[in-house]
């Protein structure tokens, strides 16, 4: 039980770490930041796909493949955005 709750306390300090650090960053330099940080985004699927490998009850199988599928939804996402940013940059060039 007690592994649970020091399961909870990190969940909770992350996401309230995470929210101070994004909504500190200026709006200009978000989406670039993001989608340079796919690695990272990466990493989060590899650790859920373990994740998912190493469960055993039915409760922990379908967290970890919501876990997983979210992960994988997030790195997708976060190549879409390079990319729209990327040809964006490329239709500035072009005009000029």
């Amino acid at each position: 039980m007690t592994g649970m709750w020091a399961s909870v306390t990190i969940v909770i300090l992350a996401a309230f770490t995470g929210y101070e650090v994004i909504s500190r960053v200026p709006v200009m330099l978000h989406t670039p930041l993001m989608s340079g940080s796919n690695f990272i985004h990466g990493i989060v699927l590899v650790g859920a796909m373990i994740a998912l490998g190493h469960a055993h009850t039915p409760a922990e199988q379908v967290v970890g493949f919501i876990a997983v599928a979210l992960a994988a939804a997030n790195v997708a996402g976060g190549y879409v955005v390079t990319d729209r940013i990327l040809r964006m940059f490329l239709k500035a060039k072009a005009k000029e």
